[in-house]
C-alpha cells in the first residue's frame, strides 16, 4: 500500500501537533512538526538578541540555523546546534514572536525546502498553517483543524498552568485572536483552507475522537490508490 502524505492545517490552538503526532503513531508514520521548526528559529532570533523586524538576520538565522528533529517515545525532540530546545520553544515568550517570524519571506523558504524534503519520500504526517496549500499542495490527505477561539485558550491555559506560567485566559484569547489574524492576514502562504481539505472541528471531540476520523479518511483513501 502506497505511504500517503497527510496536511494538517489549522489555527493555533487547534490541537494540531496533539493529533498528528498520535495519527502518525498509529500509521507507523513519521511526524514532522512544522511549528517547532518555526519556533525554534524565533528562539534562535531571541537569543541573538535580533529584533524580530530586521528581516534580513532573521532570514540569515533562517538560512544558516542547525535544526534537527528527533522521534522518541516521548514525542519530537528539537535541536539547535545540538541543544536541545524541545521545551523552551514553548514558553509565552516564544509564542508572542513566532508569528512575525513566521511571516518573513526568507524564513518560509528556508523551512519550506527543508520540509519538502522531509516528505520527499511519502509515510509522513506533517501538520502546520499553509501545508495544503503551500508546502505540499499534493498531499494525499488535506486536513483543516479548528476549534472556536475560547475552546482553543482554554487548552492554551491548561498545557501553560500544569507547567507553571500564569497568565489570564482572557489574554490568551486576544493573543490567539491577533495571532489568527495576523496568520490569515500574512502575504505570503497565509492561512486558508485548501479546497480539497477536508474540515474537522474539534471544539467538541475528543483527541480521540478527531484522530479516528482522520484514519478513516487515510484508510478511505490508501484504499482508492
Amino acid at each position: 500500500m502506497k505511504k500517503l502524505i497527510v496536511a494538517i492545517d489549522g489555527p493555533a490552538g487547534a490541537g494540531k501537533s496533539t493529533v498528528a503526532r498520535i495519527v502518525a503513531k498509529r500509521l507507523c508514520y513519521t511526524y514532522i512538526d512544522t511549528g517547532a521548526m518555526y519556533r525554534a528559529v524565533t528562539w534562535d532570533v531571541m537569543r541573538r538578541q535580533i529584533a524580530v523586524n530586521d528581516s534580513d538576520l532573521v532570514a540569515k538565522v533562517a538560512g544558516n540555523i542547525k535544526l534537527r528533529l528527533e522521534y522518541s517515545g516521548n514525542g519530537t525532540l528539537v535541536y539547535v546546534d545540538d541543544t536541545d530546545v524541545t521545551e523552551v520553544i514553548r514558553t509565552p515568550d516564544i509564542s508572542r514572536m513566532v508569528s512575525a517570524v513566521s511571516q518573513i519571506g526568507g524564513v518560509r523558504q528556508a523551512m519550506v525546502e527543508l520540509q519538502r524534503k522531509m516528505a520527499a519520500g511519502g509515510g509522513v504526517v506533517m501538520d502546520g498553517r499553509d501545508i495544503g496549500t503551500h508546502v505540499l499542495p499534493n498531499a494525499d490527505v488535506k486536513i483543516f483543524l479548528t476549534a472556536s477561539i475560547e475552546e482553543r485558550a482554554r487548552r492554551r491555559w491548561l498545557e501553560l498552568t500544569s507547567k507553571g506560567f500564569k497568565i489570564d485566559i482572557e489574554d490568551l484569547k486576544n493573543e490567539i485572536s491577533c495571532r489568527d489574524q495576523a496568520d490569515c492576514e500574512r502575504v505570503i502562504a497565509p492561512l486558508i483552507q485548501a479546497e480539497d481539505a477536508v474540515v474537522i472541528d474539534t471544539t467538541a471531540l475528543t483527541i480521540e475522537q478527531a484522530v479516528d476520523n482522520i484514519l478513516l479518511l487515510c484508510e478511505a483513501i490508501a484504499g482508492g490508490l
